[in-house]
């Protein structure tokens, strides 16, 4: 199935909801064609090929704690698997005592995105490895290299993957080809919407309505990633003494100060805190936050705006959210 349009994935995922996407006498309606949180299949870039063996050595690379700095480290340490692929910090320490200055995203369906990190920085997936291989892990890539390079299991993948030895930057390739496969589609919402009337509540059911209708939540976050991959100031910076510039350190235009990517909602459940801040804690607060209107920060994007939504509409909200989590098991790899 093809990627939809934004206006029309959004016309699509409204008129579900005004075609029964809520409970009836009968029970739950199950949705009609399309479904519109069905994920198409993942954009692979032309430059750096998909192989089995090439998602492997990524895998076995992103648990591998000697790509760090001194040892202590590996991807999974602030991207776990039970925690939606976060690690449950408001702000991560990276090796060497320092501390992130924004809270660890998800690696949730990265693949679809159109940018990486919060203000979208890096143009591929990628590139975004190789910076935060070097920057979050706090590894010299030169010295760690050849780390890598002198274990025999890994020379022989890197030969027979890329043709040659580990480099600084085909082992950020590997790493991107294993991210690319860590999608969040098979949650009991795309079960409902596949079919199975039993597969979510009721409350569910009308969240989803919620999140379509009133609560105008859709709007950024938009099937099937339920993200618009777009940059948005929601206020969260105000007051503080020094505010983040978010997107605006990357465009320098003025609308984009503070401004920071939608994240996906797919498994948010269990990716708490949220925001790029990691300042709320749970998933009810996020949302009530956002259906407040947020801060009076004088730059905030003029979508953002109260919704009315009382505390029971927004309880209904967060349980479709809880319904977009995917359960799949990550069996941990042995490392050469």
């Amino acid at each position: 199935m093809a990627s939809l349009p934004f206006r029309t994935t959004l016309a699509l995922a409204i008129l579900h909801v005004s075609l029964g996407g809520c409970s009836t006498s009968t029970g739950p309606a199950v949705p009609s064609e399309p479904r519109v949180s069905e994920l198409p299949p993942p954009p692979i870039p032309a430059d750096n090929p998909s192989t089995p063996e090439k998602i492997a050595l990524g895998k076995q690379l992103f648990f591998d704690k000697r790509l760090s700095g001194d040892g202590s480290a590996s991807c999974e340490t602030c991207h776990v698997r039970e925690k939606g692929w976060t690690d449950g910090q408001v702000l991560s320490v990276r090796p060497g005592g320092v501390r992130n200055t924004r809270h660890s995203p998800t690696l949730y369906n990265v693949a679809y995105l159109k940018t990486w990190y919060w203000d979208g920085r890096a143009p591929t997936l990628e590139r975004q490895v190789a910076a935060a291989w070097a920057v979050q892990m706090n590894a010299d890539v030169a010295k760690v290299t050849p780390t890598i390079a002198a274990v025999p299991g890994y020379r022989e993948q890197f030969q027979k993957v890329f043709g040659g030895p580990p480099t600084p930057a085909n082992i950020p390739m590997a790493l991107a080809a294993y991210l690319h496969t860590l999608n969040s589609g098979d949650s009991p919402w795309d079960r409902y919407e596949k079919g199975q009337r039993s597969a979510v509540s009721a409350d569910a059911i009308e969240g989803y309505a919620l999140f379509t209708g009133k609560g105008r939540c859709v709007v950024c976050h938009t099937p099937p990633v339920y993200t618009d991959s777009l940059f948005h100031n929601v206020g969260l910076e105000l007051g503080k003494a020094t505010p983040d510039p978010g997107r605006f350190n990357v465009s320098k235009e003025a609308k984009d100060r503070s401004a920071f990517k939608t994240p996906t909602l797919r498994s948010v459940a269990i990716s708490q805190p949220y925001f790029h801040d990691g300042s709320v804690a749970t998933l009810e607060e996020a949302v009530r936050y956002m259906a407040s209107g947020g801060k009076a920060d004088p730059n905030k994007d003029p979508l953002l705006t109260p919704t009315g939504l009382t505390e029971r509409e927004i309880g209904k909200i967060a349980a479709f959210l809880r319904a977009l989590t995917s359960t799949e098991p990550v069996v941990k790899p042995t490392l050469p």
